[in-house]
C-alpha cells in the first residue's frame, strides 16, 4: 500500500494551447479509496492515465508512496488497472485470465494457484474458474477483472468507469462489492466515473474535476451539503440542485415573486455585487402557507416513485426575470421532493419554504461559495 500525489501535474496534448489537466495538486492517503467524477472531457480519465503511466506529463510530477514516478515505465509502477470494457482472453479459463499477469511475471505455477483461488473466493468465483468469458454475466466478467487486479497485490488500484456496460440493477450490486471489497483489501484506490451517484456511495473522498481544473476534494457528507461552488453544486445530486442567479435587494434577494432573506455573512460577502446564486436541493423544501418567506411554485408536472414524489414546475413571476432557476444546467424547471402521502396536483400554485440551513448561497460572478 502508498499514498499517491499529484503535485502540480500538468498534461497537454499534441496540438492543443488548453492542458487537459492543469496543474493537479491532490494528495490520496494509504488505503483510501478516492474516486475522481466530473462531467465528459474534464480530465478525469487522462489524471488516471498519467498515474498508471499511460499519458506523458508535461510538467509537475507524480508520486507513489515518496518514489518519484514521472518518468517510470508503466510496468514498474506497481499498479493494476480495471478497465471499462474488462479486456479479458476470450480463450483463456477464468483462472488463466486471473493468473496470466503473473503467469508472465514469472511467478511459480503453485503460487498463481493459491492467489487466483484466494481472489477467487473474495469475488465469489470459484465456481467458474473453469469457465470461459462468454459463459459468464456482465457483472461476472467484471469481477474476473478486477481479480485479475487483486491476484499481482498492487500498491494502488486504477477503476476507470468499470461499471458502464452493466444495467441499473447490476451497477449498484457492483459497486457495493467494489466498495466492500476494497475496504477487506485495505489497497489504495483511485477510481474514475461520471456519475456522481457512485462518487457519493463509494469514495472515502471526492475529488471534483471540470475543465482540467480540480474544483473540490471532500468526504461525500462534506460535497454534498458544503460545496466549495456553484459547479460542484449543481453536479453533485440526483435530482441536481435548484440553482439560479437572484437580485439583490436590500437585505434580501428575490426572484419573480419569492423572496429569500440574507444572512449577515452573505451581504457582507457580496459586496457592491447585484446579484447572488442561490442554491436549494429538491429535498431542502416543506410545503407551507403563503408568506414573506416561501416561493410560490406553479406546478406543472408530479412524479410518484413510491417512496417520493418529485413535483415539477416554475416560480411565479419567473417571466419577468432574465435569469432562470431550476434543476440542472440553465434549466428553468424547479425539483421539489415531497412525502408521497401529500398530494399536489398539476397547474396547482403551492407555497414553499426552504428549511433552515439549506440555502447555499454563492458568488455571481465568481461562482465560490459566500457566508459560513
Amino acid at each position: 500500500m502508498a499514498t499517491v500525489t499529484f503535485d502540480g501535474a500538468t498534461r497537454v496534448y499534441p496540438g492543443s494551447e488548453k492542458p487537459a489537466v492543469d496543474s493537479l495538486n491532490l494528495e490520496i492517503r494509504d488505503g483510501e479509496f478516492l474516486v475522481l467524477v466530473g462531467p465528459s472531457g474534464c480530465g478525469k480519465s487522462t489524471s488516471l492515465r498519467m498515474l498508471a503511466g499511460l499519458e506523458d506529463v508535461n510538467s509537475g510530477r507524480i508520486l507513489i508512496g515518496d518514489r518519484d514516478v514521472t518518468n517510470v515505465t508503466p510496468k514498474e509502477r506497481d499498479i493494476a488497472m480495471v478497465f471499462q470494457n474488462y479486456a479479458l482472453y476470450p480463450h483463456m479459463t477464468v483462472a488463466d485470465n486471473m493468473g496470466f499477469a503473473l503467469k508472465i511475471a514469472g511467478v511459480d505455477k503453485a503460487e498463481i494457484r493459491r492467489r487466483v483461488e484466494e481472489a477467487a473466493r473474495i469475488l465469489d468465483l470459484t465456481q467458474y474458474l473453469d469457465r470461459k468469458p462468454k459463459a459468464l454475466s456482465g457483472g461476472q466478467r467484471q469481477r474476473v477483472a478486477m481479480g485479475r487486479a487483486i491476484v499481482r497485490k498492487p500498491q494502488v488500484f486504477l477503476m476507470d468507469e468499470p461499471l458502464s456496460n452493466l444495467d441499473a440493477k447490476l451497477r449498484v450490486q457492483t459497486r457495493t462489492q467494489i466498495a466492500s471489497l476494497q475496504r477487506e483489501l485495505g489497497v489504495t484506490t483511485v477510481y474514475v466515473t461520471h456519475d456522481q451517484t457512485e462518487a457519493l456511495t463509494m469514495g472515502d473522498r471526492i475529488a471534483v474535476l471540470k475543465d482540467g481544473i480540480l474544483q473540490q476534494v471532500a468526504s461525500p457528507d462534506e460535497m454534498f451539503s458544503r460545496p466549495a461552488n456553484a459547479f460542484v453544486a449543481g453536479f453533485i445530486g440526483s435530482p441536481a440542485m435548484n440553482l439560479g442567479d437572484w437580485r439583490v435587494e436590500g437585505d434580501s434577494a428575490k426572484f419573480g415573486e419569492a423572496t429569500v432573506m440574507l444572512p449577515e455573512s452573505v451581504k457582507s460577502a457580496i459586496g457592491s455585487e447585484d446579484k447572488v446564486t442561490i442554491g436549494i436541493r429538491p429535498e431542502g423544501f416543506e410545503i407551507a402557507e403563503p408568506g414573506i418567506d416561501t416561493i410560490p411554485l406553479k406546478v406543472t408536472f408530479v412524479e410518484h416513485l413510491g417512496s417520493d414524489s418529485y413535483v415539477y414546475g416554475t416560480i411565479a413571476g419567473e417571466e419577468n426575470e432574465e435569469s432562470r432557476f431550476g434543476s440542472g444546467d440553465n434549466s428553468e424547471t424547479m425539483v421539489v421532493r415531497v412525502p408521497p402521502e401529500r398530494k399536489v396536483a398539476q397547474d396547482q400554485v403551492i407555497n414553499l419554504r426552504p428549511r433552515p440551513g439549506h440555502i447555499h448561497f454563492f458568488s455571481a460572478v465568481s461562482g465560490k461559495r459566500l457566508g459560513d
